[in-house]
């Protein structure tokens, strides 16, 4: 789910998650990985969840208390997340192949035994037992040409997850599979009946969930916290000429997590210098996810029928909402105590959603940063008042006090009250790791181990910010471009001091704009009209949260005008990037590169490149056996899927998505490296007959001239 300073970051999630289960789990300091022991069922759980919320804030608080007392000024680290879908072709039918786990296990063998080489890659088990995601083994620099190193690294993965796949195999980085959830959809398992114990969906089997009980549980006690209830997403049907008029508006039998969780997305995280760069960029950031989600959506089919959405943020939102009846108005509920607000305190929205706070704490004149969260966001009270009490500050109380609101979902026998909140934040990122947001905010782990003098190689990770509306695309090129942009973009806020801010509301609103059909061409988007500051000093830096005195501060613009610019009053986000490179001197080469890179976004958000989404709704439309009725038949989900992975590939052009850039073909050929092998060749007959092969060869015919 997500070494080197970045890739702590999630190597005690990744871990844990590959660990067997244990009875008798050994604690170790935070920086060694704790053993999973046996997760809890929900009954179960019940009565220690107000435990893991309490001691939750007393490891933040120790945490940040450590992370004061340490001087650091971290250098720019940084990494992204592809996610892939394994899929079994025939003739007729694609399915989904859950040998994940399988691959998975093959590739980090061979990464391990290729740890020599500079540049590597990681990989980690996803919710999804067909999927799989792949990172860069060690973190991307600070530095122009570090850029360059992520359209290789992604193609490396592309090339090595090839080579371990079975000849019907592919690899596609679709969003999601259309015929997820169809009929007969899964391979590789001898029980693929639905209606099992844990997902209870009624199209969807247990088999397809990752096999460790980290995730059959959270399943399951989302299902039991709800009151019961399946999670269920309906997103809007599209109307074709030959729809049925009696068709149900939306599409229907959403009705399990793997629905939204197996869903693939591209993320990026970054390593701030410092927790008040990171809390200004999380902001930041957030007010841009929905122009982000809008450029890449890529997932406008759904259980075999079409939909009129393009992406796939409200779907995993409903598959991951735990909350009871009373918490979002659906129904009553009992009170009890031993959950978040007794089970019955209103909650507006699903723990996976857009941000609900703003968290950096502006030095401006009273509530300048407070005034644009306009949005309800309920705190723990008690959280809150321990917050402020250690001394930690107004914004970053609310905003922790927040993700305190929801119950950790998944608890391990052994691993609760044997914690030790002085060396460990495991409660804490139990909650933290559980509620999806378009940004997280991501606290050092190991409590802050390593000050400004201490090794960098051997410091723990700072603080950070993970990026991750962004829905996966076909080919590297676009992966690699939208991620690039992204750090781009924090590089230019942090070096003009640039401010994004517009209140909340208005970027829930770009959130539901942002998934409708076209919104990259059609949609227009709440966005900052003036985003530098008139006169700052350098002493001075990130006072432009404030704005000015009124509210007055934001219009619609299209995605187009907030990249390229509006007026002779927005500069525009891709000529600022351009300023910024030429501003750090950035050398020729490594310039017509990132070119390549902002220029797709803009061709995105002209239209001149097609998003993910308008593509794969255009061969759906255009496909022989389509009939206009807005189903989207197996064979079609078929060809789909195959198009997509040659598309990956560079085996077939689809010049529309990439902006007229070509994509080098990618085969499974030098996926790992080959060993000079002084191993003598085991038998006489081989020996013999790969000499007579050899010397029935005509002349070798080298380099001429």
């Amino acid at each position: 789910m997500r070494g080197a300073a970045w890739a702590l970051c999630t190597a005690h999630v990744a871990t844990a998650l590959l660990a067997p289960p244990s009875p008798a789990p050994k604690l170790t300091q935070r920086k060694a990985v704790l053993t999973v022991g046996t997760p809890l069922n929900w009954p179960d759980a019940l009565d220690r969840l107000a435990y893991v919320r309490e001691h939750g804030i007393d490891q933040f608080i120790e945490m940040w208390r450590r992370s004061q007392t340490l001087t650091r000024d971290d250098d720019l680290l940084w990494g992204d997340e592809v996610e892939y879908a394994i899929l079994r072709v025939t003739d007729k039918q694609a399915k989904i192949s859950l040998r994940g786990p399988e691959i998975r296990d093959a590739l980090a063998t061979k990464e391990e035994a290729h740890s020599y080489r500079t540049e590597g890659c990681a990989w980690h088990p996803e919710y999804g037992r067909w999927m799989v995601e792949g990172t860069p083994s060690r973190p991307y620099g600070g530095y122009a040409a570090d850029l360059c190193r992520v359209e290789r690294n992604m193609r490396l993965r592309r090339r090595r997850l090839l080579s371990e796949l079975a000849e019907d195999e592919i690899c596609p980085t679709l969003v999601t599979f259309p015929g997820f959830g169809v009929g007969d959809f899964a391979t590789g398992c001898a029980d693929l009946a639905p209606n099992g114990p844990v997902a209870r969906s009624e199209s969807v089997p247990d088999a397809v969930i990752h096999p460790h009980p980290r995730f059959a549980t959270l399943t399951k006690n989302i299902r039991a916290r709800r009151g019961g209830e399946n999670v269920r997403a309906r997103p809007p049907r599209f109307v074709d000429t030959k729809t049925p008029r009696d068709a149900p508006t939306t599409i229907e039998g959403l009705d399990a997590m793997a629905y939204g969780m197996g869903a693939c997305c591209v993320q990026v995280t970054f390593q701030a210098r410092d927790s008040t760069e990171a809390r200004y960029c999380y902001d930041q950031l957030a007010a841009l996810a929905p122009v982000m989600l809008a450029l890449t959506a890529a997932s406008p089919c759904w259980r075999g029928v079409l939909a009129a959405t393009d992406a796939r943020w409200d779907i995993i939102s409903a598959s991951v909402d735990d909350r009871t009846p009373a918490e979002d108005g659906r129904g009553l509920s009992d009170s009890d105590d031993r959950l978040a607000g007794s089970g019955v305190r209103q909650l507006p929205r699903s723990r996976y959603s857009s941000i609900s706070r703003y968290a950096f704490e502006c030095d401006g004149p009273a509530g300048q940063v407070r005034r644009f969260c306009d949005v309800d966001a309920p705190i723990d009270e008690q959280a809150y008042n321990k917050l402020k009490a250690a001394g930690v500050d107004e914004a970053l109380s609310r905003h922790v006090a927040h993700l305190f609101v929801r119950d950790p979902l998944v608890l391990f026998e052994g691993l609760i009250e044997e914690v030790d909140d002085t060396t460990a934040t495991d409660h804490f990122d139990n909650l933290q790791s559980t509620n999806w947001n378009t940004v997280r905010l991501k606290p050092p782990t190991g409590l802050g181990i390593g000050g400004i003098d201490s090794n960098p190689a051997e410091r723990e990770p700072g603080w950070r910010t993970e990026f991750r509306p962004m829905e996966v695309q076909l080919t590297d090129f676009e992966n690699a471009a939208f991620s690039v942009f992204t750090v781009l973009v924090t590089r230019v806020i942090l070096a003009f001091d640039l401010s994004l801010y517009v209140p909340l509301s208005r970027v829930d609103a770009n959130m539901r704009r942002a998934q409708r059909m076209n919104a990259a061409t059609s949609e227009k988007f709440y966005f900052r009209r003036q985003l530098a500051p008139n006169e700052v000093s350098e002493a001075q830096k990130f006072v432009n949260c404030c704005g000015g005195d009124d509210d007055d501060v934001f219009e619609e613009m299209t995605c187009l005008e907030i990249i390229d610019g509006k007026g002779d009053y927005f500069p525009g986000l891709a000529p600022l990037a351009y300023a910024y490179l030429d501003h750090i001197g950035c050398d020729g080469d490594t310039l017509a590169r990132l070119s390549t890179y902002i220029e797709l976004v803009r061709k995105k958000a002209s239209g001149e490149a097609v998003t993910g989404a308008s593509w794969i709704r255009k061969f759906i439309t255009e496909h022989p056996e389509y009939q206009q009725d807005s189903i989207v038949s197996p064979k079609i989900a078929r060809d789909l899927a195959v198009a997509a992975h040659d598309v990956g590939l560079g085996l077939r052009p689809a010049p529309e998505l990439t902006g007229g850039q070509v994509i080098r073909p990618i085969t499974r050929s030098g996926a790992w490296d080959t060993r000079l092998s002084a191993d003598k060749i085991p038998t006489k007959e081989e020996r013999r007959e790969l000499l007579a092969r050899y010397a029935r060869r005509g002349p070798f015919r080298g380099a001429q001239g």
